[in-house]
């Protein structure tokens, strides 16, 4: 049963009542954080009912060592966990004796949960009855500053309704936390050292094996009716915790405010004998601001990430809201300002996959931080794959390989392989595509080839090394195969000849060779500086001709379609249209060997190929693929429904397009795979993005030249979105009848709309019929 209780609103995401059934599903929902640190949307107050308390770190993590039956030799011997950090939201509030908790309170009115998306903030109302019969108003506000970005900030109100009140507040900060997902129940975090200096508290901890240093913090201001209360506290240390207290009497209608700071600060970004003192430093900053001016610089920050990120569609609320809570997102968990950073697959919101890095990144996200901020982000995120390359050759090298091959990992923290599911470890080798996919989407976007001479081809050297040896002569065939590997798809594993590896694989090759050729003639230093350093010859140049230019696709003439893999056919070809539906999701229904018998397919696997390589193919070639594979595909991945909502869109089967933008926008906020309780999909957001742009924009960049074929599905009236093209914004307005084009910048850019010739000029509106 799909989430039914987020009210559609164009710019907020709304929950209105309480229900102890939804709270898990909300903490993820309305999660929050500003690129540097996140965390569910956990109440501050004591909550006894079921949750799932998280917050979370940016780049620090713990390697829980791997849990198997049955070691494999090439085994990682981690699996990277997102930390679950110590925690700096909490403030108890005893009322009259009673303890408030929305779980086992006499009476709650009036549940009211904001996240506003626009503005950067979350808030939480309601209306608590006490078992004496007494009632009070409850109102929260907080936010990660995106300015300070290590401050994040609380005001929590209370208002006796109908009594006096004796209020015992109890803002806290604890380290006594664990991760919901842990292998060997390990403690994962030390703590060092804790100290309290006038209203301000702090936890030193490090992590244990990698031994980051963290300070987490607090500190507290009172206020009765907006005036300062004077408020001293009582102080608690236990081992793990420091609590302050705050008792005041307050009269009927008067509120009570805490405005409670908090955060992280890390040795990632300091000394780690000085985090105390960064912390004050910080501090000092936020409470000089004051909440008030520190949520209106929030505002301010939001309102210009907005103003080009953001995509406006007009008639159709749940799509409106369905985008921005996308966009909102991956701005919270990804801002690109820290290159050592990546884009986590649940970001701030919960602790699943573990890793902060997938080939998501290269194969959905960086067009849209290409797009809506600038290409020095996405080159950051390559610079990340280029600096990760003697690990990915060290994870080559663990399985078997020589001579440079280059292996980047399914998942990492630090550019070795951390993920410890066989099938996916030593299988899903196409994510090694996905990287050489983003340097040729990367330069053929942004016009920028220094990428390549400078890093990129020594990345692309080690990947087509990889394949070289990854492949294998059939002598039957008489032509290369690749045997024993995982697509896209994961409800196939250890097939042979799936086609979009052997594909990618390819084109890999081939590209590299490309480019191997143009800078030998055209960055004669760096080509001889590579050369040098990788030990490359024209003879194994030769044998990867060879492979690329013998390389086996299964193909039946039957269908007259590539085949997923060798045996796709021999399968019971039952569409999921004939599936019971009770049945669904298959991969909580069904055991793992009955889904690896069937012809179901979690997410687009040879469409993946078409949708990346799309000018190699016709539109008639897409047509009958997607004819053949789309009734078979059960989009359990969130990865699925953007890719082909795309190509529904290309095909002009807009119907088809609008419900797989929907499906994509909302795949959390409707819980299509109800998981939403575990935390976001964070990566497959970027895909939402697309499949309006992409999608229903038609935007493509051919022959160095943006291209646009603008449709619109019928429920909307219009729909807009900017993107910034080699430094030039464009922004794109589409309605039933007719799009527009805007230009910001300094010269007119010529592009190509639905195939004709189109110059748009700065600061001049044009109009395509």
């Amino acid at each position: 049963m799909n989430l039914d209780y987020i009210i559609p609103n164009e710019w907020s995401i709304i929950e209105e009542g309480f229900n102890p059934d939804n709270v898990k599903a909300s903490e993820s929902i309305f999660s929050i954080g500003n690129g540097a640190m996140g965390q569910r949307a956990n109440f501050e107050e004591h909550y006894s009912g079921p949750t799932f308390q998280g917050s979370y770190i940016a780049g620090v993590y713990y390697p829980d060592k791997t849990r198997v039956g049955w070691w494999k030799n090439g085994y990682p011997e981690y699996f990277a966990k997102v930390l679950n950090a110590p925690s700096w939201i909490g403030i108890d509030v005893n009322v009259n004796g009673e303890q408030i908790d929305l779980y086992s309170c006499k009476k709650v009115e009036n549940f009211r949960r904001e996240l506003n998306m626009k503005e950067g903030w979350l808030s939480r109302s309601f209306k608590y009855t006490l078992h004496n019969g007494g009632e009070i108003q409850v109102n929260a506000k907080r936010f990660l500053s995106l300015e300070l970005d290590e401050i994040g900030a609380i005001e929590y109100s209370i208002t006796p309704l109908n009594i006096d009140a004796d209020l015992v507040i109890t803002p806290y900060i604890d380290g006594a936390i664990t991760n919901e997902d842990s292998n060997w129940d390990d403690k994962f975090w030390n703590i060092s050292n804790l100290e309290v200096e006038n209203d301000q508290a702090f936890i030193e901890a490090q992590t244990m094996k990698t031994n980051f240093h963290t300070c987490t913090f607090m500190q507290s201001e009172c206020f009765v009716n907006d005036q300062n209360a004077g408020l001293r506290p009582q102080v608690i240390r236990t081992d793990n915790k420091i609590s302050f207290i705050y008792k005041i009497s307050v009269k009927q209608q008067e509120v009570f405010s805490i405005h409670k700071f908090g955060g992280y600060t890390s040795d990632r970004n300091h000394d780690k004998d000085a985090l105390i003192a960064e912390t004050k430093v910080a501090l000092a900053k936020a409470t000089q601001a004051g909440f008030s001016q520190l949520l209106s610089d929030q505002k301010k920050s939001w309102a210009k990430i907005w103003d080009m990120a953001d995509i406006t569609i007009d008639g159709d609320v749940k799509a409106q809201q369905g985008i921005r809570f996308n966009i909102f997102h991956l701005n919270q968990t990804y801002l690109g300002t820290d290159p050592k950073l990546n884009i986590g697959p649940k970001g701030f919101t919960g602790e699943k996959y573990g890793g902060s890095t997938y080939w998501d990144t290269e194969a959905y996200c960086i067009p849209f931080y290409m797009s809506t901020k600038d290409q020095s982000v996405a080159r950051n995120l390559l610079t990340y794959r280029y600096k990760h390359l003697e690990k990915a050759i060290e994870n080559a090298e663990k399985l078997g390989f020589s001579n440079g091959v280059a292996l980047y990992p399914m998942v990492t923290m630090n550019g070795e392989e951390c993920h410890n599911e066989w099938e996916i470890t030593f299988e899903e080798i196409h994510r090694n595509g996905a990287i050489a996919f983003a340097i040729y989407n990367y330069h053929r976007y942004t016009g920028d080839y220094s990428y390549i001479p400078e890093m990129g081809l020594e990345v692309l050297i080690g990947i087509a090394r990889f394949w070289h040896q990854r492949a294998t002569y059939s002598t039957y065939k008489n032509k290369y195969v690749i045997l024993g590997v995982t697509g896209p798809n994961e409800y196939e594993n250890n097939v042979n000849n799936n086609w979009y590896t052997n594909y990618i694989a390819q084109w890999c090759i081939n590209y590299t060779v490309e480019n191997i050729e143009k800078i030998e003639s055209e960055f004669t230093t760096d080509f001889a500086r590579i050369m040098n350093k990788v030990k490359l010859s024209k003879a194994e140049i030769s044998e990867w001709k060879s492979v690329a230019d013998n390389m086996y696709f299964p193909y039946s003439e039957d269908h007259n379609v590539f085949l997923q893999q060798d045996g796709f056919l021999d399968k019971e070809l039952i569409t999921v249209a004939d599936l019971d539906k009770s049945q669904r999701p298959i991969n909580q229904k069904w055991s793992w060997d009955r889904i690896l018998r069937s012809p179901y397919i979690k997410q687009a696997d040879t469409l993946q190929g078409f949708y990346f390589f799309e000018d190699h193919f016709s539109t008639e070639e897409l047509e009958r693929h997607f004819d053949f594979y789309e009734p078979f595909t059960v989009h359990e991945s969130s990865l699925s429904p953007c890719v082909h909502s795309i190509q529904a869109a290309k095909l002009d089967r807009m119907e088809q397009a609008y419900t797989f933008y929907l499906r994509t926008s909302r795949l959390d906020l409707d819980d299509y795979n109800h998981e939403v309780h575990e935390g976001l999909h964070i990566t497959s957001m970027a895909g939402t993005w697309m499949s309006i742009v992409e999608g229903f924009g038609g935007m493509r960049v051919r022959n160095n030249q943006l291209t646009f074929e603008p449709k619109i599905p019928e429920q909307w009236d219009g729909y807009s979105f900017k993107v910034n093209f080699r430094n030039q914004i464009i922004k794109v307005i589409v309605n039933q009848n007719e799009t527009h084009f805007e230009l910001e910048g300094d010269e007119d850019l010529q592009i190509l709309v639905n195939e004709e010739e189109v110059n748009i000029s700065p600061n001049h509106l044009v109009t395509v019929g």
